[in-house]
């Protein structure tokens, strides 16, 4: 689970061998684990395999853990995220105000707060998407793709100086300088299904542009 957490949250300094470490130690989970912890086990492949951009696979196996466990908080954020990427982004906000409501000092609540404010923002909502966006960033400061979507988010409300000041804590929170340009970033991330890659292009890397993110 910490493996593929860091590698998710673009902190791996190594991140095929985080994923191939991960990947054994799940199936040997999968194969041993109790009863009492197969949850841990269902949310761990989950990840494994949202890790690999599989995400119609990992919906059952986040739905398994949280049938095992109403109140597995874990799994709901990733299944939020997996509705995005499958074209579903209208799922997405209930399931992460339902982890909230259930863990409100979560140590990643951070993440929670993004994955709203990135609902919004994707869904042209920018001024509701910042308020978002803002809240994760006062919760967690260095994940860069929460400083990347605000600079989308304040350029598209014109708020240039402010997105440049984010623009460049994101590049430089960033291990991998995927946030160099428009090109980079588009190939070092999937953006789901056609549908809510058009979202993307409407929103997120309209207003990266605007920032002043070069295409190259």
């Amino acid at each position: 689970m910490t493996l593929t957490a860091r590698v998710l949250d673009q902190m791996s300094p190594s991140v095929a061998a985080d994923i191939a470490r991960a990947e054994e130690q799940v199936r040997q989970a999968v194969e041993v684990a109790p009863s009492s912890l197969l949850v841990l086990a269902h949310y761990a492949k989950g990840q494994i395999l949202r890790v690999h951009n599989r995400y119609a696979e990992a919906i059952p196996e986040y739905e398994i853990a949280i049938a095992l466990n109403r109140n597995w908080v874990n799994a709901l954020g990733p299944l939020a995220e997996c509705k995005l990427y499958t074209g579903s982004v209208g799922e997405m906000i209930p399931l992460v105000e339902r982890a909230i409501r259930l863990s409100p000092r979560d140590h990643n609540i951070a993440i929670l707060y993004f994955r709203i404010g990135l609902a919004h923002l994707l869904q042209s909502r920018i001024d509701h998407g910042i308020v978002w966006l803002e809240k994760a960033r006062a919760a967690n400061a260095e994940l860069p793709y929460v400083r990347s979507h605000l600079a989308s988010a304040y350029a598209l409300k014109d708020e240039i100086d402010r997105s440049a000041t984010e623009l460049a804590e994101a590049r430089r929170l960033s291990l991998d300088g995927r946030y160099a340009s428009i090109t980079r970033l588009q190939a070092t991330q999937y953006y789901g299904v056609p549908e809510t890659r058009a979202l993307y292009e409407t929103t997120y890397f309209a207003g990266l542009r605007k920032a002043g993110m070069p295409e190259e």
